[in-house]
């Protein structure tokens, strides 16, 4: 994967997943859609009326009006016109007066100016008042027509893309610890202590250790904001240095298991396992690290420990990597991704096939357009509006930042490491 692009090359339209050679994939339209099985009408959720599906449906025409009828409404084929002018009527009962010999012609032009002879034509029509729902039963059929809209949702997905999902997901469950409870034997986080002017208030007992966006410190000390960072303070400012490392090391450690528990990339040479985590381990950190970001507090939330912006500051990194990387992690928690999305995403930045050693390019290329296939997929079919709405484009735009700020987050490592030695494993992932 090319360093400033997103490395994701999405299917252009809406073209299948591949498949092994002579399997053909189910087709959405197989089950109960054979010609002889077709039924002619269908109930009309919400209306109480039966509407032909036959395409000749389209040709007729309002029995009241002239105008195009959509189906048969209250036993009468009908305009929705007409059949919301016939429940109203009804079901206010209003009495009508003609102010002229109840004799009016009603046409799609002239059906509003004689309300009368319109409902005396519905009737004549055959409409039948007997066949208006009550309210209670209105929102009955609205409710099952919702019931109905989620059991489409839930068959929107092919069997194959529930599997990859289900496979993705246990590789996370199993070897992403939210809790970081595992996070053992680091060196311990020391911040510097600057004496603030204005004390602060002592935070409540159990209460995360930060305020305003900065942790708290004994006796109203915070720590310095990234602009005070100066040349003079320079040997302070790594004192968070050796944690960080720790835990990138413990985040790296969770991103390897998470992609030997996937069958497709054991499979892969052990080379192309090696070039592919080198390229995207980083990358997948940042998106693990999202799910334990508070977006209130602008803080990662990892068990017992938490971290700022500043404290980035403190191991040594720049605001021109900092800055952009709260924004990447407010507009990616601001999606409210659910967990299969979130193991989608790492899943498309794993399966890279622009990394130039890799030597199964195409099988690596059919596993990143099928796992982009299935998350477009799961987006349509259950995301709820409005995060929903463009979330697959805005999902591929943040993958463009994400790979910028893994440039400058490379850069800014190698700079450091001239000053403190990072732990093997970091330093082989950002060789």
């Amino acid at each position: 994967m090319q360093q400033g692009g997103s490395g994701v090359r999405p299917p252009c339209g809406v073209s299948p997943p591949h498949t092994p050679a002579g399997k053909a994939m189910p087709s959405p339209l197989d089950g109960d859609s054979s010609p002889g099985s077709s039924s002619s009408c269908t109930l009309s959720l919400g209306t109480g009326e039966w509407e032909p599906e036959d395409p000749e449906a389209e040709q007729k025409v309002c029995v009241v009006c002239g105008d195009q009828a959509t189906g048969f409404h209250f036993h009468a084929m009908t305009c929705e016109g007409c059949k919301g002018f016939f429940r109203r009527s009804m079901s206010k009962g209003v009495h009508f007066t003609c102010p002229f010999a109840r004799s009016c012609t009603i046409t799609k032009a002239k059906r509003r100016q004689c309300q009368a002879c319109r409902l005396q034509k519905c009737l004549a029509a055959g409409m039948r008042k007997d066949m208006i729902l009550s309210e209670e039963a209105l929102q009955a059929r609205r409710a099952l027509r919702w019931q109905r809209q989620q059991e489409r949702k839930l068959a929107g997905l092919t069997a194959e893309q529930e599997q990859l999902i289900a496979i993705l997901i246990e590789a996370h469950t199993r070897n992403f610890d939210s809790s970081f409870s595992q996070f053992q034997h680091y060196q311990p986080a020391v911040r510097l202590y600057i004496h603030s002017p204005s004390p602060r208030s002592t935070p409540e007992p159990g209460a995360p250790h930060h305020a305003q966006g900065l942790p708290a410190m004994e006796n109203g000390a915070t720590l310095p904001s990234p602009e005070s960072l100066s040349d003079d303070v320079l040997p302070d400012v790594f004192s968070m240095l050796p944690h960080y490392a720790d835990l990138s090391t413990f985040m790296i450690q969770q991103v390897i298991k998470f992609a030997k528990a996937i069958p497709a990339f054991r499979n892969l040479p052990i080379y192309d396992q090696i070039s592919l985590l080198k390229d995207a381990t980083l990358d997948i950190c940042q998106i693990q690290f999202n799910t334990v970001f508070n977006e209130k507090d602008k803080a990662w939330e990892c068990g017992h420990h938490c971290y700022t912006i500043q404290d980035g500051a403190l191991a040594g990194f720049q605001q021109i990597y900092l800055e952009p990387l709260l924004k990447f992690h407010i507009s990616l928690k601001k999606l409210k991704l659910h967990e299969a999305e979130y193991v989608l995403l790492q899943a498309m930045v794993l399966f890279s096939p622009d990394h130039t050693s890799v030597t199964q390019h195409d099988f690596i290329d059919q596993l990143q357009e099928k796992v982009a296939l299935t998350l477009k997929s799961y987006i349509d079919h259950r995301h709820p509006l409005p995060e929903g709405r463009f979330l697959y484009a805005k999902l591929l735009l943040l993958l463009t930042e994400l790979r910028s700020l893994k440039a400058e987050l490379t850069r800014q490592i190698l700079h450091i490491q001239d000053l403190s030695s990072m732990t093997p494993l970091l330093s082989e992932i950002i060789s």
